[in-house]
Order: C-alpha cells, then sequence, then structure tokens
C-alpha cells in the first residue's frame, strides 16, 4: 500500500509569488496559519480516514510558507543522477492530495514543484523532452475545501469531489497528463489568466497593449481592449456574461487566448453602436506588453500587476492527476 501526504495550505499561502500584496486583495493574514490548524478541517480528516481505512499511511501537512511546501516537494526526489540534477522519482509509492479552497493554492504547490525539478538552461539534461523545460511532475489528487462550482478545475476536468472518492482516486492507477503553462514572471497557470481591470461597478476599463499568440498579433496597442483571456483550461472562457474562450482543452499542448476589443459601428442615418469583437487564437506561446504603465490580471485567482512584457507557453503534460 501507499504512503500519502495530505498537503493543506494556510488560508493567504501562495498569492504573494503574483504580485507581493501589492494589489491589496491578496495580502496574507499573519494569524491564517493558526486558524488553518485549529479550524476543523472535515474534508481533510474525511479523507485521511477513508485512506487509513484503506491500508496506506498517512502524513497530514499544514504549509503556511514556501519552505513547508518545499519540504513536501523535496520527499518526491528520485534517485540521484549521474548529472548532479534534482530528478522526481517514477515509481509512485509516495502519493500527493492538495487539499485547496482555490486554484491560487493548487498554483502555489505546482509553482514549487517547478523551482525544484526545472533545471537551469545551462544544465539541461538529454532525456528532457524538447518542447519542455521540466520533467513529468508527479500526479496530484486534488481535495476541494470550498463549495462545488462548475468553473472551479476539478469540476472541469471531472475529477471526484468527496473525500472518499479522492482516497479511492489517490490510491489508484488512473492518472491524466495535463499542460501547465509557465510564465517569464516564474510561476506558473494551471487553469488561466484573465489581463485588464474593472472599476468599482465591474465595468471593463479599456487598456491598451500589444498582444501575440506565436506569429498571430491579436492586439497590436492600437485598439482599446476589454479584456484579454489566456487560457489552459476553461475557467476564464467568459468575461461579464461574454463568451471569450472556446475550446478550454488542458491536455492540447496549447494556449487559447481571446482579446475582447469594443468596436463603433457606423450606419447611415443610424446613431453609432458599439459592438464588442472577440479576436481568438491557439498556439505554444503568448506574450502581452502592455502600453499605458501598470496593468491588472488575475492567473489562477489570484490578483498581479504587469508593467513589461509578460509571457506564458505551454509545457505539454508536465502535471498529472489522479482519478481522471
Amino acid at each position: 500500500m501507499y504512503d500519502v501526504i495530505l498537503l493543506s495550505l494556510a488560508e493567504g499561502t501562495g498569492p504573494a509569488d503574483a504580485c507581493g500584496g501589492g494589489c491589496g486583495a491578496c495580502v496574507s493574514d499573519p494569524t491564517a496559519a493558526d486558524r488553518a490548524v485549529c479550524a476543523p478541517r472535515v474534508p481533510v480528516l474525511a479523507c485521511a480516514d477513508a485512506l487509513r481505512e484503506a491500508g496506506a499511511q498517512v502524513a497530514t501537512v499544514v504549509a503556511a510558507s514556501d519552505a513547508e511546501i518545499d519540504a513536501v516537494v523535496a520527499r518526491f526526489d528520485g534517485d540521484p543522477r549521474p548529472d548532479g540534477l534534482p530528478w522526481p522519482t517514477v515509481d509512485g509509492k509516495l502519493r500527493l492530495v492538495v487539499a485547496s479552497a482555490a486554484d491560487g493554492q493548487l498554483r502555489a504547490v505546482m509553482r514549487r514543484f517547478v523551482r525544484r525539478y526545472a533545471p537551469p538552461p545551462s544544465t539541461r539534461p538529454a532525456d528532457l523532452a524538447a518542447n519542455r523545460t521540466v520533467p513529468d511532475l508527479p500526479p496530484v489528487a486534488l481535495l476541494p475545501l470550498g463549495p462545488a462550482a462548475g468553473s472551479d478545475l476539478v469540476a472541469q476536468l471531472g475529477l471526484p469531489r468527496t473525500p472518499a472518492a479522492v482516497a479511492t482516486a489517490v490510491l489508484g492507477d488512473r492518472v491524466r497528463r495535463l499542460d501547465l503553462l509557465r510564465n517569464d514572471g516564474g510561476s506558473v497557470t494551471v487553469d488561466g489568466a484573465l489581463v485588464g481591470g474593472a472599476d468599482a461597478k465591474g465595468r471593463a476599463i479599456p487598456w491598451r497593449g500589444r498582444v501575440e499568440v506565436d506569429d498571430a498579433v491579436l492586439s497590436d496597442g492600437a485598439d482599446p481592449v476589454l479584456a484579454c483571456a489566456i487560457g489552459n483550461a476553461g475557467g476564464y472562457a467568459t468575461f461579464d456574461g461574454l463568451p471569450l474562450l472556446t475550446e478550454g482543452n488542458p491536455a492540447d499542448g496549447r494556449v487559447e487566448v481571446a482579446v475582447a476589443v469594443p468596436v463603433v459601428v457606423h450606419k447611415r442615418f443610424r446613431p453609432s453602436r458599439v459592438r464588442v469583437e472577440v479576436r481568438r487564437a491557439r498556439g505554444r506561446a503568448v506574450s502581452v506588453l502592455p502600453r499605458d504603465g501598470d496593468l491588472p490580471y488575475l492567473d489562477d485567482g489570484v490578483c498581479g500587476t504587469m508593467s513589461r512584457k509578460r509571457s506564458w507557453w505551454t509545457e505539454p503534460g508536465a502535471w498529472a492527476v489522479y482519478g481522471a
């Protein structure tokens, strides 16, 4: 039977990788770790009980910092390599359940896996796939702590939600490999990002910037953009009721991108009106270059701002889930 680590993150853990807390919406609460330890975590306890009943050895960990996540990640190191690079094990004897209330917490864990196992370009090994910068990361099981929602990643992937079903999944042999987005800001994306902000009434604030997907230019920086959706899965498919992304396939090796641009329609003898044009493209990588200072965005629900060019690229099949 397997050894299983059941990892949950203290409230407020993880978001600082996007914006350092500067946007105000993701400032860590200094008492969060104490509350997470003391508060009843019913799904976590139920999952641990189900795992033990099935014969697994279970260790429950509450992480409140990157260092504590890193200690868990390091346990997945494989045998030493001749080149000295840390490399994840492939034997599957140790398994991981990530209990998260939001995609941003799962992202915090996957970011640490990438930080540990992505080799420096100068020591890139020959056995690393040509279209990847990271090896196959160990599979994880996802235990949702929040209420069921059709847009969360567990629902999008059709994964089990109940503690007992998650326990069964992590002890089983069904594994689905998924794409991972890396970005040049040093983080990762498991679901998607939405670039652009809104005012106090929730109305989109137009911005200008160059948006490129491989060789396709969706915006050259001249047009005002209402929103730009960058999708690895399908959670960012709409904006204010407007359909943006249409595919939402997290395993096709492509990132899907859409920009919403207001267009003025002139008709003779009639008042002009504004319609929203959606431009879409799919590719290996996407870049966004703001033209007018700081540009807000949400990445896996974590807020941030960019003032320089930011690029995301696809790592096909880099991470995996149990029970798919």
